[in-house]
């Protein structure tokens, strides 16, 4: 005769099993789902912003979308290898050399917002009463005071070094002490600049979303140079024949669509708008 013990164990061991056996079909059916690859940008993937587009984009699609974040130069590097299957990024240089080599095909811009110049509160280079932004990184060289730079060829540091160009100033890592690079992404540049009690460029977003700010602020903002564009391109398929090209265009579409860009639009953080959206689709 069987305890109650064990009509008890039983009726567990039952549940657990039909938990496990559902939870392991949800699994499968998840990995089995269709995605596609987007190469983009810390900025863009940091702030949030594919977490917010992607819990309204993805339920109504039959795909998900998998972002790498990384720096503009590693994103086109990764789809130019053809593991990736559209890019996000935001260096237009850049991007049309990526299309006129063969690399991607119908680039559209999605959104932009703005590089700021930040750096200590006490603003040792008065960069604060400048001008422009390329007389405020003057005054930076030119005072010798602490400068950290991203080195990781991303877009923002593409900008940086277009406003030293602009300045007509030679900046190097090496035997420059006041000038240093981290090699890393934007959050980690802005953690080593408020250690250093230096100056850095950043996107608008980082900025925003930054919680370690300690004795930052921005010295330099509305400069028509430091407006930062956004473009998406999908990966050729005539290169990569393997590239899911419907499934990609079909997301590009949607974030250039009025329903993407209300989205995009949408998307703030602390109150604050961080992009903007500008797709030539919209009315």
């Amino acid at each position: 005769m069987v305890s109650v013990f064990h009509q008890r164990l039983f009726k567990c061991l039952t549940i657990f099993l039909a938990l496990v056996f559902v939870s392991a079909t949800t699994l499968i059916i998840a990995q089995d789902r269709a995605y596609i690859v987007l190469a983009s940008t810390t900025s863009t993937e940091q702030t949030g912003l594919f977490k917010y587009l992607l819990e309204h984009f993805e339920p109504k699609a039959g795909f998900n979308v998998r972002v790498v974040a990384v720096g503009t130069g590693q994103a086109l590097d990764i789809a130019r290898r053809g593991d990736a299957d559209l890019v996000l990024v935001h260096d237009r240089e850049l991007e049309e050399k990526f299309v006129v080599q063969g690399f991607g095909i119908d680039r559209r811009n999605v959104m932009y917002n703005d590089f700021v110049l930040v750096g200590p509160v006490g603003d040792p280079a008065n960069a604060a009463t400048a001008t422009s932004a390329s007389e405020a990184m003057r005054r930076i060289a030119s005072t010798q005071a602490p400068f950290v730079s991203r080195g990781d060829r991303s877009g923002t540091h593409a900008a940086e070094l277009r406003l030293w160009r602009e300045a007509n100033i030679g900046v190097s890592a090496q035997g420059q002490a006041w000038y240093r690079d981290t090699g890393s992404g934007m959050g980690q540049t802005l953690n080593v600049a408020s250690s250093l009690n230096a100056y850095t460029l950043a996107d608008r977003g980082s900025w925003t979303a930054f919680k370690n700010r300690a004795g930052l602020k921005i010295v330099s903002q509305g400069d028509p140079s430091l407006r930062n564009q956004y473009g998406i391109i999908l990966v050729n398929p005539q290169r990569h024949p393997h590239v899911k090209q419907a499934h990609a265009a079909e997301f590009a579409n949607w974030l250039t669509s009025n329903d993407g860009q209300r989205r995009i639009e949408s998307f703030k953080i602390h109150g604050e708008a961080l992009f903007f959206p500008n797709s030539p689709n919209r009315p």
